[in-house]
């Protein structure tokens, strides 16, 4: 079986570069999984006004209000199968923003059939899904944008109003002169302009894995069913 990248992206998947087929070919039926350690030369946000934005995130693990430069972080890619039958692949990013206090971008990756795209999944909850577009640019690196954003809890499901949430887009490369990845990451809001970003680099290792050996503190509080 594929990766959810390598079914999602099909052909186009063998023209990212060879480091970053082997990062985003981690799936259940990969035996692999990708821990990455590196530095965020830069974390920002936006004006004082995101301040109680990114902090209600936090709750969930989803945005936060700090930022700064060179912080350490940790990226975990973990495959597994979740209790709904679905390949899942943890992309859960731990930030050391001082000496006292970690930061965690929580989200899971699924592959939805029906709208042919990987589904993310945000927070320790899943409360907020939103659909993946993927493009391998000419230079064999992937660029990642976010679609619109689905709240669920419980029977409630609705579409976020564009206006309220944000859209991100990610570009990650492999710097083969330096044998490093790198990634880049930006939040705007179509009204406000924006909100979070942040850039840096990291190396990677692939541990053996299988579907059961994903540490638990990876996977969600609850899964959600809808997409």
């Amino acid at each position: 079986m594929s990766s959810i990248f390598a079914t999602t992206l099909g052909a186009d998947f063998n023209r990212l570069h060879p480091m970053l087929r082997k990062r985003f070919g981690v799936g259940v039926d990969s035996g692999y999984a990708c821990v990455g350690r590196g530095t965020f030369t830069e974390v920002r946000r936006g004006a004082w006004w995101t301040v109680p934005f990114l902090r209600f995130g936090a709750f969930r693990n989803i945005l936060f209000p700090d930022s700064g430069r060179d912080i350490p972080f940790t990226i975990e890619n973990y495959p597994y199968v979740d209790g709904l039958g679905r390949e899942t692949v943890t992309f859960v990013r731990t930030l050391q923003v001082s000496p006292r206090r970690s930061r965690r971008f929580d989200a899971t990756m699924v592959y939805s059939p029906g709208q042919g795209k990987i589904i993310d999944y945000l927070g320790t909850h899943q409360h907020l899904a939103t659909g993946l577009e993927l493009k391998v640019r000419p230079d064999g690196s992937l660029h990642l944008r976010t679609g619109a954003q689905r709240f669920y809890e419980h029977a409630l499901g609705f579409t976020i109003p564009a206006a309220l949430t944000g859209t991100a887009e990610l570009h990650e490369t492999y710097d083969e002169d330096r044998n490093v990845f790198t990634i880049s990451m930006q939040v705007h809001n179509p009204i406000f302009g924006f909100l979070f970003g942040y850039h840096g680099e990291f190396t990677c290792e692939f541990p053996e894995a299988t579907p059961d050996s994903v540490p638990l503190h990876l996977k969600p509080v609850r899964e959600e069913p809808r997409h």
